[in-house]
């Protein structure tokens, strides 16, 4: 039994569906939901550290902090500085669970990491999305960076494994502490599952904000002592230092 009227062509074609932009509310001339102002007003981020990501004065350049110590990672890539109004639609995206908003960011950030794949930066093997504690998980109901994981998944063609990396142990959140407490606060916080299979495989992990860099440090460091051949850390925006 036929439930579409006899006709040749479509009756509803939904990649021909005219979007509002999410930030000014305007008929969206892009192929998002974000108007070609919004997007261009969007902090992107320009000159910074090649490693960490960490917003510099000028590019090609490598921040103290990782001259000093390398970190496990061997390269974070990132879309924006966490700045308005992207700092904005990542908290309503991950508190008030507005979930368009965090995939419009995917959206962009997967086309960023296109452009970042043709310029040289190898493809990883699969994803890996930052766990959330149990506790946390049960109190927010989803865990961001899977959904971001999933999204970017599918846009790149690659993997997602969303319960290889575990967090038996929780503490206090990250964004209450500084630098050194962040770092207290994850020694031995993350675990893999015994089904885990990372060595010899190039893993990107999935973020939404890289902050001092200690979680992506930590689970980096887990993985590479598994056997990971390389860790990179792929995230929607990287803070700038203090005062900067």
């Amino acid at each position: 039994m036929r439930c579409q009227p006899f006709t040749d062509s479509q009756v509803y074609i939904w990649t021909k569906n005219k979007q509002t932009c999410l930030l000014c509310a305007e008929a969206a001339d892009t192929e998002h939901p974000l108007c070609s102002s919004c997007e261009g007003e969007l902090p992107w981020l320009g000159g910074h550290c090649l490693v960490c990501a960490l917003p510099l004065p000028a590019s090609g350049l490598t921040c103290g902090a990782c001259q000093k110590r390398a970190p496990s990672f061997a390269r974070v890539e990132a879309a924006w500085r966490y700045a308005f109004p992207v700092d904005s639609l990542i908290t309503r995206f991950k508190h008030q669970a507005q979930w368009p908003m965090g995939r419009l960011l995917a959206e962009l950030l997967s086309h960023h990491l296109q452009h970042a794949f043709a310029e040289g930066l190898p493809r990883p093997d699969l994803l890996l999305p930052v766990p959330l504690g149990r506790k946390r998980l049960r109190s927010r109901g989803f865990n961001q960076a899977g959904m971001l994981a999933d999204w970017l998944g599918k846009s790149l063609r690659r993997p997602v494994q969303e319960h290889w990396l575990l967090r038996p142990q929780e503490g206090a959140h990250q964004q209450e502490l500084d630098a050194a407490a962040r770092k207290r606060n994850l020694r031995q916080a993350f675990t893999l599952d015994e089904r885990a299979e990372v060595h010899g495989r190039h893993i990107a992990l999935v973020d939404d904000v890289l902050t001092t860099g200690a979680t992506a440090e930590a689970l980096a460091r887990l993985l590479r002592n598994a056997g990971a051949a390389r860790v990179d850390v792929y995230c929607l925006a990287r803070t700038p230092k203090p005062g900067d």
